[in-house]
């Protein structure tokens, strides 16, 4: 039985789009060159480019324009209605030490083997499962010598504390961290901002800034919803004027960001669940949008993922509420709210690139990535961006 069906008989709750499935993996390659890969941020958050994939859903004609960012609020519509995810990062990834007590012994002889017993580790924070006590889900390295009933430091005077209290699926640990005065407020202190791995340098204090939108409030993710990089307030003050609504919802970004998709058919990859949060005044927004036949823009994916999942559980409506969102969305895909998608470029055979290839059809889209790659755009979290629809 494929893993999918499996999954599905164990995992009830867990919705799925209401489509064929009969999709591949590998159909969502494109070649890139390593050097498109942006490194930095560009000085000026709204100096960077965005190509316009214009489309009719449903139909083969299509148009790809070399524009700039600052663009952008001209190419709205006046009844659209624009809808940010407006999580806060923190950062979520601790460097530390481990103090042995579950590793295996080594030689007295090996002078290395102090190191090797309290050696240093590197935890990256996913979700917070509970405040009281301080218990979360996260990434550990290493992960084969981490575990459960070891003891974490972290800090200089190890402010932080943290027994490894269990596994999770994909990999991770559960740990529990020892009562602090202020947890945040030492993360904070001695936490690092987690840059994704195809950033290949260390985070640097700039990107405590850089690494955020303008209008992130909410903490709790831990990668940014990298489409809303571009915005400045000007930009925003500049959509105002026009007299286009705007409203924000909450999605804390999780592990499912950095994870690959390692199957051959797109059905058996299994999304992780990430906090969502839609307020009553979103909501209100949102709900005579497709009465009155007007588009809602998302300013990312994360955005689309959070809209449409809540549509889904809300009979074709979006209603207030908070949940854990885990819709995995590609061609085939019926959008019940979404009509129109600012998002940056995203990773070859990745579920980001499959939402927006549900969205502006796969050939386009792929069309669009190619055209991209010619015209030497800068790619992923800190690259350029693209409007479909």
């Amino acid at each position: 039985m494929p893993f999918g069906a499996v999954f599905r008989q164990f995992n009830p709750q867990y919705v799925y789009p209401p489509y064929n499935p009969s999709v591949l993996v590998s159909d969502f390659h494109y070649e890139l060159p390593p050097e498109l890969i942006a490194q930095e941020p560009l000085a000026a958050r709204a100096a960077s480019r965005l190509l316009h994939l214009e489309t009719a859903l449903g139909q083969s004609r299509v148009r790809i324009d070399d524009r700039q960012f600052r663009e952008f609020p001209d190419l709205l519509r006046q009844d659209d209605l624009l809808v940010f995810n407006n999580t806060r990062v923190f950062p979520a990834r601790l460097y530390g030490r481990r103090a042995g007590l579950k590793a295996q012994a080594v030689s007295p002889r090996n002078p290395a083997a102090r190191d090797f017993l309290h050696g240093r580790v590197e935890v990256l924070l996913t979700r917070q499962l509970r405040q009281q006590p301080n218990e979360w889900e996260c990434l550990v390295r290493p992960g084969r010598k981490i575990g459960v009933g070891e003891r974490l430091f972290f800090g200089e005077d190890d402010e932080l504390q943290a027994d490894v209290i269990g596994r999770s699926g994909f990999g991770e640990r559960r740990v529990c961290f020892a009562p602090a005065a202020d947890f945040f407020t030492q993360i904070e202190k001695i936490g690092h901002v987690p840059l994704p791995p195809y950033i290949a340098r260390p985070d640097a204090p700039s990107d405590r800034e850089r690494y955020q939108t303008v209008y992130a409030s909410e903490r709790g993710s831990v990668a940014a919803p990298t489409a809303g990089l571009h915005f400045t307030p000007e930009i925003l003050a500049r959509i105002r004027e026009r007299g286009i609504d705007t409203a924000e919802i909450t999605l804390h970004v999780g592990l499912g960001t950095f994870q690959p998709v390692r199957v051959e058919r797109v059905e058996d990859h299994q999304l992780h669940s990430e906090t969502y949060s839609i307020s009553a005044e979103a909501a209100d927004k949102i709900a005579p949008m497709k009465r009155e036949k007007r588009r809602v823009v998302a300013v990312g994916t994360t955005t689309v993922r959070t809209l449409e999942y809540a549509a889904q559980r809300g009979g074709g409506e979006v209603r207030p509420g908070t949940g854990e969102a885990n819709l995995f969305i590609y061609p085939g895909y019926k959008f019940q709210i979404v009509g129109a998608l600012l998002t940056n470029f995203h990773l070859p055979q990745s579920t980001l690139l499959m939402l927006v290839c549900a969205l502006g059809g796969k050939e386009n889209v792929l069309k669009a990535y190619r055209h991209a790659v010619g015209q030497r755009y800068r790619f992923y979290s800190y690259g350029d961006c693209m409007l479909v629809g």
